[in-house]
């Protein structure tokens, strides 16, 4: 009997807020709330963004899909650029310049008289190739943005950190923080190689930090730093949470999927607990992509709604781009966001021993490719394959009737070739297994894509859905395309209720789809389901002892979120604290003892290939 990965604890920050303790999916669906329950996240989200919790309409304003902010990132209507040009005079050009910044070598066609001072004076050939400085109107205004005020650079000492890397620790700390137990004392329970770390970007870092500096430098005349090379690389998330966050020394990496990335992370997380080869896992992504070139390479695929077609759409001369996302509707593109998510798994009998906090458990991802196909961005069959591998498990695990009671988190991108193709894969899955009226929800018409990450919104979001009882409705959205597959399915545009707590809802099947060929499907149990399988595998006198060790748990949760609400997050970042050399460790043949860490490494001692 395998080990079943429970979800105890996520967080992270996205367009809509902090993720951790629900307050993030709270605001995507704070019209089926009443004032109680958004008291706390409207709290959250003012200290988020430096401002007042009663400014209800500035906080809603700042906050999901909206225009891209000068403050934060650029300026749509402005985006500066260099444009080639030449000059020529017939009797060549005349200048001036400090002697420190001739070209070297120098041209020869050029005549150059040291003036003294420190300058020089240049007669050039008849022609000079020059770069102008200028700027453009971007033809995509929209982005799923962090909330308006918020800096993760503000959160502990991020000097020369990129964007995504400084999201990263926001995330993973508010993951971890929001479990209720001190991360030393579940060290202090497990061997310290138990711990596995799987967390990244699909593209890297990107920003004047990372590899846009690194990349621009000797173009635009300036130095590129000794952290731009190894910060740019994309597995820096884990190394970050390894070495500054939890102190690991377990097994760590990043895969990359595209847009399916984060389910492919969650996947190495699950395999190490299902074979033991870890006890904790740390799974996530963060993206900071809302940086002009990635978005002018994404538009020239034409993949990015642009502000010329949403006023089509409208039939109206100013983009409306609170609505630029609109999966499974008329469409014209996917909209472009930065996130950071992370969620900690624990297999159960850890779980139960700690008293941690049961979210909801990890049945499986399944990844599939797409075969041969004419278009490497183009859908295939593979995602055919993810979805039915993951609604046959979930009949499995929870019987026909309870398959009846899931619902989809579509990847739901907002192009046309994505609600035609998926629409197509979640009918046919729908039909072939007997299920009416599927719940659909597609959060990125609130959040936007945040590529990496994207599952990870989807994830969390549903654990959402479990805790306050509605499927997110697709707000930005006013009828189903004419072209999309829905016979067997509840494409929702408005927050279906799912019961108290989520009740009615017993799974959730999270889809994710990539360029390349990318697709991953995993299947999320309920909070309920999970807890009567861990009755099932451990009996119930294991589950009400769990039952009241977790009351302390679940009020060290709560102390957690008062705490960050009214003061911001306490973001877990030790930089040279507890470092380790070759004297803290103490090596054996069975076993391997290090300093900093209360249990022993156990060395392999027998041949794990015959009995």
């Amino acid at each position: 009997m395998r080990a079943l990965p429970v979800i105890v604890g996520f967080g992270g920050i996205n367009a809509a807020g902090r993720t951790s303790m629900h307050h993030g999916y709270r605001r995507m669906v704070h019209e089926a709330l009443d004032a109680t329950s958004m008291a706390a996240t409207w709290q959250d989200l003012a200290q988020l963004m430096k401002i007042a919790p009663d400014q209800h309409q500035q906080i809603m304003t700042g906050t999901l899909i909206r225009r891209i902010e000068k403050a934060s990132h650029y300026d749509p209507d402005a985006v500066p650029m260099q444009r080639k040009a030449r000059f020529s005079h017939p009797r060549g050009l005349v200048f001036q310049l400090k002697k420190s910044q001739l070209p070297d070598p120098i041209p020869g066609d050029w005549s150059v008289t040291d003036l003294g001072g420190g300058l020089v004076d240049v007669i050039t050939g008849n022609e000079l190739d020059v770069m102008l400085p200028g700027s453009y109107t971007a033809k995509v205004s929209s982005a799923g943005t962090l909330p308006t005020g918020f800096n993760p650079a503000d959160y502990y000492n991020s000097t020369h950190h990129p964007r995504g890397l400084q999201m990263a620790v926001y995330g993973a700390s508010d993951a971890i923080l929001s479990m209720g137990l001190p991360w030393q004392d579940i060290l202090n329970a497990i061997n310290p190689d138990q711990v596995s770390v799987y967390a990244g970007s699909a593209i890297s870092q990107m920003d004047q930090a990372g590899l846009k500096g690194l990349y621009q430098s000797g173009m635009t005349g300036n130095r590129i730093t000794s952290k731009m090379m190894p910060l740019t690389l994309p597995e820096m998330a884990a190394d970050f949470v390894n070495s500054y966050v939890i102190n690991s020394v377990g097994n760590t990496g990043s895969n990359a999927g595209a847009c399916a990335t984060f389910l492919y992370n969650l996947r190495q997380g699950i395999i190490d607990i299902e074979a033991g080869k870890c006890r904790v896992a740390i799974v996530g992504n963060s993206e900071a992509p809302v940086v002009p070139e990635i978005m002018e390479g994404f538009r020239i695929m034409g993949a990015l709604a642009e502000d010329d077609q949403l006023c089509q759409l409208d039939g109206t001369s100013v983009a409306n781009n609170r609505r630029a996302c609109r999966p499974f509707s008329t469409n014209a593109g996917f909209t472009m966001a930065e996130s950071s998510q992370f969620l900690v798994l624990m297999d159960d009998a850890l779980a139960l021993s700690l008293g941690a906090t049961v979210h909801g458990s990890v049945a499986d991802v399944f990844v599939n490719a797409d075969a041969n196909k004419k278009s490497i961005s183009g859908p295939g069959v593979g995602n055919y394959i993810t979805m039915a591998k993951a609604t046959a498990l979930a009949k499995a695990i929870l019987g026909d009737q309870g398959l009846q009671q899931t619902f989809v988190m579509a990847h739901g991108t907002g192009t046309p070739q994505n609600r035609v193709t998926e629409s197509h894969i979640f009918n046919e899955t729908a039909k072939t297994f007997g299920i009416q009226n599927w719940p659909v929800a597609a959060i990125k018409s609130y959040l936007g894509h945040s590529l990496g990450p994207a599952a990870g919104d989807q994830l969390l979001a549903t654990l959402g859905v479990w805790n306050e009882g509605f499927i997110p409705g697709i707000r930005t959205i006013d009828h189903i395309a004419d072209d999309v597959h829905d016979s067997h399915l509840n494409i929702c545009m408005n927050h279906l209720p799912a019961g108290e707590r989520g009740s009615e809802r017993l799974g959730a099947l999270i889809n994710s789809k990539g360029f390349g060929g990318n697709n991953a499907s995993a299947l999320v149990l309920s909070p309920q389901s999970t807890e009567q399988l861990m009755q099932e595998r451990h009996g119930k006198k294991a589950i009400d002892t769990w039952r009241g060790a977790n009351e302390a748990v679940a009020a060290g949760q709560q102390a957690f979120d008062q705490r960050t609400r009214e003061n911001g997050l306490d973001v877990l970042y030790s930089f040279g604290e507890s470092v380790m050399s070759d004297q803290d460790l103490t090596l054996g043949t069975e076993k391997l003892s290090l300093s900093q860490f209360e249990q022993a490494i156990e060395l392999p001692t027998r041949n794990p290939f015959l009995k």
